[in-house]
């Protein structure tokens, strides 16, 4: 299990202090975490976190970073750009905030329908062949994009959001075609934006600047609709002795070998729950139950909103 590092800076409400974020990436490292997460659009300070952070650990860990968004806009939009010239510029850049000489994993963060994808795996292929990247990754990305992108460059991994309220990676041929060709699939937000730890219900507000105020599945109606998830997961951790975070990470440790989900969190002891699902044994019938009671369930609302839906599954 990896470990998100976007909510540190970026998303979800005030940015954590810098000294307090380099500690808890530390924290993560020392109790075994070795995959970390990071991205350009969550800001320059977001990877000058992992960088300083891991920097005495270099040989220990990976860190994964991401590009395709245009960076310093000044009028907040997030605008795609995964033309070859703008890769490379800001690779440069990346690879000076994490302290390293080659990035481990680099993301096309969101395919840009506008570059063919070709042109991206080419570029990245030639950052490979220089030095500058060891292995490519897809965010979001659609099944026959991973397929021509594969075909020009391999891919290492692909990056999208799966957990027990978004299963859509099982049925759009994401997952299927990870396994064919034998690539790496990272589920992010594996804890449905925090809903599905149990301490989000349809009272909760959030801070202005968290992102979740534009998500349909957040809106108040909806949480209240899509607290039987929730409840599921109560009712299967009080029989483990564990959380519903436990429940819905260790769920998605055990559907394959080569999936690896990175949660992130701002709080210490967040981070040890989510550690300890590794030690939450789901037996068949644990995963049939689970299953049964996940098809009588109608999760409400849309994951993005209509801009950022737009960027998805390309």
């Amino acid at each position: 299990m990896g470990y998100g590092a976007m909510g540190l800076s970026h998303g979800y409400g005030p940015a954590t202090g810098k000294p307090e974020a380099i500690d808890l990436v530390r924290a993560a490292r020392e109790r075994g975490v070795t995959f970390f997460d990071t991205a350009q659009i969550y800001g320059t300070v977001n990877e000058e976190i992992v960088g300083e952070a891991l920097a005495p650990f270099r040989e220990e860990v990976v860190m994964a970073t991401k590009f395709g968004f245009e960076l310093g806009r000044t009028d907040g939009k997030q605008v795609l750009n995964s033309r070859p010239e703008h890769i490379r510029k800001v690779t440069d850049g990346s690879l000076k905030r994490l302290r390293v000489e080659a990035i481990d994993l680099y993301y096309q963060h969101r395919v840009d329908p506008d570059v063919p994808i070709e042109d991206v795996a080419g570029t990245v292929r030639d950052l490979i062949a220089e030095g500058k990247v060891k292995h490519f990754g897809l965010s979001e990305a659609a099944a026959q994009t991973i397929r021509r992108a594969h075909a020009v460059q391999p891919v290492a991994a692909v990056q999208s959001e799966y957990s027990l309220w978004w299963r859509e990676p099982e049925t759009n041929g994401v997952l299927d075609t990870c396994e064919e060709l034998g690539i790496g699939f990272v589920p992010f937000s594996p804890l449905g934006k925090g809903f599905l730890t149990g301490q989000i219900d349809e009272t909760t507000t959030f801070d202005s600047s968290d992102f979740r105020n534009s998500v349909p599945r957040f809106t108040s109606a909806n949480r209240k609709a899509n607290q039987a998830v929730v409840d599921l997961l109560t009712r299967i951790a009080e029989e483990k002795g564990a959380t519903p975070a436990q429940i819905a990470l260790a769920w998605l440790l055990i559907r394959k070998p080569w999936i690896v989900p990175i949660p992130g969190t701002t709080k210490l002891h967040r981070l040890e729950e989510n550690l300890g699902a590794v030690d939450v044994e789901l037996f068949p019938a644990d995963l049939r139950e689970i299953e049964d009671a996940v098809a009588q369930i109608n999760v409400q609302g849309a994951r993005y909103s209509a801009e950022h839906q737009a960027r998805v599954g390309r």
